[in-house]
Parts: C-alpha cells; sequence; structure tokens
C-alpha cells in the first residue's frame, strides 16, 4: 500500500519550501528541554528531521491500515447503547489505538505533558494525510484543538489532570457548543451553568451536532450569568463523561458515519470552569473554533486528495472509443483543474498555519514576561496584531475556500467515472458525502465569508498583497506579477465603491464576490512564489527516513536522486500551475469586480417578487 506522505509530492515539496527550523525555534525555544525530555530535539535541525519522520510514520499507517478499513466503518456507523453510552464502528478503536501507539496523540501539546510539541502547520499536513484515508477518523484524532485549548487557558491543576491522557491517546474530546435553538448563533446558548453553596460548578440542559459527544473529555459553553444574554453571559467549562451526561440520540447523517455526532443531555453534571467566567465565547471558544476551522481545511485537502487519485487512476485506465478517457479534451481539462484547485487550497491553508505558529510563537514571548526592553516590547505588540489581522482574515478564508474546493473536485471525481462513481464499488460516492459537511460544520461558508470580508475591506488584505508583491521575484515571471498588481487594483477599485455605500448590507450582499478575488489573488502569489523558490531544507527528498514503519522506499522509482534535484523539478511543474492559475483567473477578477460596482441590489429589493410568498400545505 502507498505511503500518503511520501507518495504525495506537493506536500513534501511544501515540507521543504517552508523554512521549518524558523518554527522549530519558535516551538522549542532555546532546546533546553532536550535534558529533560528524551523525546524532545537539541536542535532545529533534529526537530524538522523529527517532523519528517512523524509525517512518513503517519503516512505509512494511513495508507497501509485506515484507508483499507474505512469503507467498513463507513458501512457499520457507530451504536447507541440502552445505558446512554456510544460503541464506535468496528475498526475505529483500533484506528485510534494504532495512532496512540505511533505516539501522535499528543501532536501539539508540550513536552511536559508527554507530547510532541509540532506546530500547528505539520498538524494540518497530518490532519489532511489523515482525512485522505479516512475523514470520520479524522474528525476524532483532530480534535486535539480541544487539548490545546486547555492548554492555553485552563488552571495548572486541570492541564495535569487531562493533559498527559491526552497526550498517551487514552482520552478524546469534544467541542459541546451547539443546541437545538442556537446553531452558528453561539451568543444564544442556554444550556445552564450554576454553582451550589460550596462553589461547585453543575450543567443542565441540551446540547446537539456534537461530534464525538461520545468521548471522555467534554469542553461546555454554558450560560453562567443568567440574568444577562449574548456572549458575555456565557463561560467555558470542562466535565467528563460519565453517568449525569447521557447520549441521548445519535443523528442519522449524509456522511463520515464514522464519526459519531450525538444529542446530549447534561442532568445537573458536575464541572470544572476554564479561565475566567464570561469570557467563554468572546475569547476561549473563538480560539478553539479558529483551530477547528483550520483543521476543517485540512480535512476538506485530504478528502480533495483522494477523490481526485480516483479519478485520474480511473481516467487513465478506463478505455472508450478505444482510448483512455484522459485523452479526451473535456475530461483532461476536468483533471487539471481538480489538481490545481487542491494545490491552490493546499497553499492557501498551508500559509494560514504558518502564519498562526508565527502569532502563537509571539503570544507566548510576551506572555512569558521576559522581554522587558521598551522599544523591543513595543516591536513586538504591533507584530502580534499584524499577525492577528492576518490571521483573521486568513482562517476563514481557508476554511471556506477548501471546503468548497473539496465539495467540487469530490463531485467532478464522481462525473469522471461516470455511471460507476455513483455506485458504492468506487469510493467516489462516500467521499462526497464526507464533503458535503466539510461546508457547514464549523461555521457555514456563509459565515466564513462574513469573517473574511472584513479582513479584505478593512485594508489588511491590501498590505498583505503589496507585501507580497515586494517579494524578489525573478525577471521570468514579472508579467504575472503584473497581472497580480492589476487584479489588487481593480479590487481596490471594488472596495471603494463597497465603502461609498450606506451601511454594511452591501458589504455583506456582494461578500463572497470580494473573498473570492482576495483569495485568487492571495493564492496567485502563493503559487508563483513556490515556482521560484529555493528550498529552506534539503535532504534526499524520496529516500523514507531511518527509523520509519517499515523502511522501504514505498514505490518511488527515483530514491536516488538527490533532493535537491526532485524539489526543482517539482518547482519546475509549479510554473505550470502558477501560471494557468494566474492567467484563469485574470479576466474572472475583473469580472466580479465590475459586477461589485454594479450597485445592483435585486437580491434585497426584489426578494419578495422573486421568490414569492411561502408555499402553505
Amino acid at each position: 500500500m502507498p505511503n500518503f506522505y511520501t507518495d504525495n509530492d506537493d506536500i513534501r515539496f511544501l515540507f521543504r519550501y517552508y523554512e521549518l527550523a524558523k518554527l522549530a525555534k519558535i516551538m522549542e525555544g532555546d532546546f533546553s528541554e532536550s535534558g529533560r525530555f528524551a523525546w524532545a530535539p537539541a536542535s532545529a535541525e533534529e526537530a524538522v528531521d523529527n517532523y519528517d519522520r512523524i509525517l512518513d510514520t503517519i503516512g505509512q499507517l494511513s495508507g497501509d491500515y485506515i484507508d483499507p478499513r474505512a469503507e467498513g466503518i463507513d458501512q457499520a456507523g457507530n451504536t447507541l447503547n440502552p445505558d446512554g453510552t456510544v460503541s464506535y464502528a468496528p475498526g475505529m478503536q483500533e484506528n485510534l489505538q494504532r495512532l496512540s501507539e505511533a505516539e501522535v496523540m499528543g501532536f501539539i501539546l508540550p513536552h511536559r505533558f508527554g507530547g510532541i510539541n509540532c506546530p500547528s502547520l505539520m498538524y494540518c499536513m497530518s490532519n489532511e494525510i489523515v482525512s485522505r484515508a479516512d475523514a470520520s477518523l479524522m474528525n476524532i484524532y483532530g480534535l486535539q484543538g480541544i487539548s490545546e485549548t486547555i492548554n492555553a487557558f485552563a488552571s495548572e491543576e486541570i492541564k495535569q489532570e487531562y493533559l498527559p491522557g491526552f497526550a498517551e491517546g487514552k482520552l478524546t474530546g469534544a467541542m459541546v457548543l451547539t443546541e437545538p435553538d442556537a446553531g452558528s448563533d453561539l451568543q444564544a446558548v442556554n444550556l445552564r451553568a450554576y454553582q451550589d453553596e460550596e462553589g461547585q460548578w453543575f450543567l443542565h440542559g441540551v446540547k446537539r451536532f456534537i461530534t464525538n459527544g461520545c468521548g471522555e473529555v467534554l469542553l461546555v459553553l454554558a450560560r453562567s450569568e443568567p440574568d444577562r444574554t449574548g456572549g458575555l453571559g456565557l463561560s467555558l467549562f470542562i466535565c467528563d463523561r460519565g453517568p449525569s451526561v447521557k447520549v441521548r440520540r445519535l443523528e442519522n447523517k449524509l456522511g463520515i458515519h464514522g464519526s459519531p455526532t450525538c444529542e446530549l443531555y447534561f442532568n445537573h453534571t458536575p464541572c470544572k470552569l476554564i479561565g475566567e467566567r464570561q469570557r467563554g465565547l468572546v475569547t476561549y471558544v473563538m480560539s478553539l473554533m479558529n483551530g477547528a476551522r483550520i483543521g476543517i481545511a485540512s480535512q476538506s485537502l485530504g478528502i480533495a486528495e483522494a477523490a481526485y487519485r480516483v479519478a485520474r487512476d480511473y481516467a487513465a485506465s478506463r478505455k472508450q472509443f478505444g482510448m483512455a478517457i484522459e485523452s479526451f479534451p473535456a475530461v483532461r481539462d476536468m483533471l487539471i483543474t481538480m489538481k490545481i484547485r487542491i494545490e491552490a487550497a493546499r497553499a492557501l491553508t498551508y500559509e494560514t498555519c504558518w502564519q498562526v505558529d508565527h502569532e502563537n510563537g509571539l503570544l507566548r514571548v510576551l506572555d512569558s514576561g521576559e522581554i522587558t526592553d521598551k522599544d523591543q516590547l513595543k516591536e513586538l505588540k504591533q507584530q502580534s496584531k499584524r499577525y492577528k489581522r492576518i490571521t483573521g482574515m486568513l482562517t476563514p478564508m481557508s476554511k471556506y475556500f477548501t471546503s468548497e474546493m473539496c465539495n467540487q473536485v469530490a463531485y467532478d471525481a464522481i462525473q469522471v467515472l461516470g455511471g460507476s462513481g455513483y455506485m458504492k464499488d468506487y469510493p467516489t460516492e462516500r467521499l462526497a458525502r464526507d464533503a458535503r459537511i466539510t461546508t457547514i460544520y464549523e461555521g457555514t461558508s456563509q459565515l466564513q465569508i462574513i469573517a473574511a470580508v472584513r479582513g479584505v475591506c478593512s485594508g489588511t488584505a491590501e498590505k498583505f498583497l503589496l507585501e507580497y508583491e515586494d517579494y524578489h521575484y525573478p525577471d521570468e515571471v514579472k508579467e504575472f506579477v503584473e497581472i497580480l498588481q492589476k487584479g489588487r487594483e481593480e479590487l481596490m477599485e471594488a472596495i471603494a465603491y463597497v465603502k461609498g455605500q450606506p451601511g454594511t448590507e452591501y458589504m455583506d450582499l456582494y461578500g463572497r464576490k470580494l473573498v473570492d478575488v482576495a483569495i485568487m489573488l492571495i493564492v496567485g502569489h502563493l503559487l508563483l512564489q513556490q515556482s521560484v523558490s529555493e528550498p529552506r531544507w534539503q535532504d534526499e527528498f524520496t529516500t523514507v527516513p531511518q527509523g520509519s514503519v517499515n523502511g522501504a522506499n514505498n514505490g518511488d522509482s527515483d530514491k536516488n536522486q538527490p533532493g535537491l534535484d526532485k524539489y526543482r523539478t517539482i518547482r519546475h511543474r509549479k510554473q505550470y500551475v502558477s501560471r494557468r492559475y494566474i492567467t484563469g483567473n485574470a479576466n474572472t477578477i475583473n469580472m466580479l469586480c465590475r459586477e461589485i460596482a454594479r450597485g445592483d441590489r435585486s437580491s434585497m429589493t426584489d426578494y419578495d417578487e422573486i421568490v414569492g410568498p411561502v408555499s402553505v400545505a
């Protein structure tokens, strides 16, 4: 079976494209913990080598073990037991056990809790690899963001109680946010949190659509201030799965059947407060959801990659009219478009993680109190604000763009296979079902657009694009840089028009078009930079690291080719990708900007006339 890391040239290219030694220094500081923990790296080089080995192990496990079991898990689903507990589909618990044995269940936790302290970018790569094998497994494996939230905001007592269990893989968790009457509008949460005379907190009420709600550790958003409506009346709590927490039902879903989605009833459940009262939504859950949104972007990448590969393999082997169907122009165009969409979304998502890692690194430095020089402190705070603005824009962009891409690629994969793609003989129908949720949970595409368009219109996008234009592009790509510059100018004109309209209704009405243009320009720069950049980390590109799962090369025919040559071969291919992406979107950008400035408000003014009245049964 293939290794889902080493068989993906684009992931390995980006692993070497980013300056991972810099991220290692952000995560490890002075590398002093190597003396306390045997698994902690002693240098940046060792850390990057560890990242490579970890991804290789996850890739081998995903290809050899997880992927072959995905179909059976999808068909079996989960079981709600009479006592209100849940049994995973056969195979799911074994998958989690294998990941635990690989010591990757504490992927982003500090060494002192038994974690491997990897940056967000590495976690994103691992989530994509696991999702390609089984998207439903990623919904449990990818909930490690819960442990990250505990580490960021909980007391030391709570950290010591729970985090070692997460790192060992003994505990899984759930984000318990949504309620029957509070879906996307979390400010409307009404599950009650109250204290007894001794100060012990309890939870009472119902939550719905809770991914892995049967997990051992539950982070619960609840109303701690009964006299206060809105977000400032909410706090975040942690509780154990126990007799006072009952799974009332499992949702009968379209896809991701291996991941249980639960309705929970809390019957005066004892719990503990995370952080401070009234900061549950505004601070803690927003941080948790930002991480979860990047997680869904990486899940979307994995699903799309799996769907594309099925379509490509089928198109190369299926013969019609005496030739392989990938010889037909229409099929070729579909496959090229699918491939470029995946690489575009991967570029945006990985760049988002790169920026998030820098933001988190600066926050750790500022929170440490080690910087006392006023001028240095001022500069670091300014840098921190810059990263916060950028990640606040890129995170919803990534979730929106990548999940929408995932659905389109999964849809097109079925089309390439024709009638066979619609049947359960091939995984494309399962992948299409799994893809559908990605544009919905952790905030719908429409909500991501609302969040992202504020960054686009506030000047964050313009500053970001101007920084990209200052990149040292070689002369041979100047014409493509000029196309992107023209697109930025058109976007700025469209934004100026939007700002000239009263209120925010017009901005929200054309938010998708504004965000789409900004994404096309950002991704255009990212792909163009990839096509001209030297690697930041050089190695034997296709040689499996020593100590990997099976020590084999996993089918690469050019295992002896030096890493730098292989990198440059892929970089050369990136020239074709970037040029098609940039030139192909130039007219689209112009059209969208003209549409934005057209001033049409018929969606608001003519809604009743066009849509008509609600039908009465």
